[in-house]
């Protein structure tokens, strides 16, 4: 059974302006977790408890890099229950009532007052007890474990330890050497080419499907294998051939299918003898030539997911997106929130 994204990126990124890039990070401890991107935005989301945690919530913290960036905080129901008898949402911290929270009942979202934030990322540094009251008497409790450890790791993504403006260990070092945001990388795709009958016909190819089984672990794409289908008939698995510039192809394949998950093999290769495959991924969902798309449900019901996106540069695939919905705790169908690690700008 496959449930989360785990296909590696196989192909380089040789692109103009990421040669200062940095990668984002992931962190999970407990019931927070953290998501920072290339350009140093983080986020960090904490939800009910795992283990008999009450109805499901959750609070995101988003940070943008660079110096004096504020925290801003988003609050979610649970969306799977029916929460529109709850009209207004007070919050309350260690026993400290808040005041009432600003609520979109139909949403079931809220935002936070800046004294309601400041409380909040107070309580997150130590063990707290954060709670949301309804006016109908619905109760629902966000938990601190793991807060402080995600919180650390943000602060020190950006660069904010030992600084005024750190959450965690504030300091006295200027706020002025916490480093810049970094701009959001630009990806060029490269220029469409129509796909020619010879190459459609190369599908049928044994020595071409010999070739991406040289290069490619059966236990990676089980289609490859030595029985070659995932069909209960017996079939192999088609291959689709499709033109990406004047030399190179673009070869597809069904490679896995999980209880909840499937994965298409994309592999690059010359457009004639010796092919000279150069994987991208075995965990794909589709393509649209020059992209591909890659979506893995993290549970059976599919409240939370992982993304992936790759793009065609005219001389390899590179990642323009990666992303995930956050832990799988039920708030919402398909995840409470878009919590990236890379983010680009792709242009046609």
């Amino acid at each position: 059974m496959r449930l989360l994204l785990t296909a590696p990126l196989l192909m380089g990124l040789a692109l103009p302006g990421y040669a200062a890039a940095i990668e984002g990070v992931t962190f999970t401890h407990h019931d927070w977790t953290l998501a920072c991107d290339n350009t140093r935005t983080c986020r960090a989301a904490g939800y009910q408890a795992d283990d008999n945690g009450g109805d499901p919530v959750s609070i995101l913290l988003t940070r943008a890099g660079g110096p004096d960036q504020p925290v801003q905080a988003e609050l979610m129901l649970g969306q799977y229950d029916d929460n529109t008898a709850t009209k207004r949402l007070s919050l309350r911290i260690n026993g400290t009532s808040l005041g009432p929270m600003q609520f979109d009942a139909a949403e079931g979202t809220a935002t936070f007052s800046a004294k309601q934030l400041a409380a909040l990322l107070a309580s997150l540094t130590r063990n707290s007890r954060i709670e949301l009251t309804g006016d109908d008497g619905a109760r629902w409790t966000v938990s601190d474990q793991g807060a402080s450890a995600v919180l650390l790791k943000m602060d020190a993504f950006q660069g904010r330890l030992g600084t005024p403006g750190a959450l965690m260990r504030k300091g006295t070092q200027a706020e002025s050497s916490v480093p810049p945001a970094l701009p959001v990388p630009v990806v060029q795709l490269g220029k469409p080419v129509p796909t020619r009958p010879a190459d459609t016909a190369l599908a049928a190819s044994p020595a071409l499907r010999a070739a991406l089984a040289a290069v490619t672990s059966a236990d990676d794409c089980e289609a490859l294998g030595a029985g070659g289908s995932l069909s209960p008939d017996g079939e192999p698995e088609a291959l689709t051939v499709q033109r990406l510039s004047a030399d190179k192809l673009l070869v597809s394949l069904s490679c896995w299918r999980g209880a909840y998950n499937t994965g298409d093999g994309y592999w690059v290769i010359n457009d004639r003898a010796p092919y000279q495959p150069r994987l991208v991924t075995t965990a794909a969902v589709g393509d649209e030539v020059r992209t591909i798309q890659e979506a893995q449900k993290g549970r059976g019901l599919g409240d939370c997911w992982s993304t992936t996106t790759w793009g065609w540069t005219g001389s390899q695939f590179v990642k323009t997106a990666d992303s995930s919905t956050g832990l799988c705790r039920l708030v919402a169908a398909g995840g409470a929130w878009e919590m990236p690690t890379l983010v680009t700008e792709v242009q046609e």
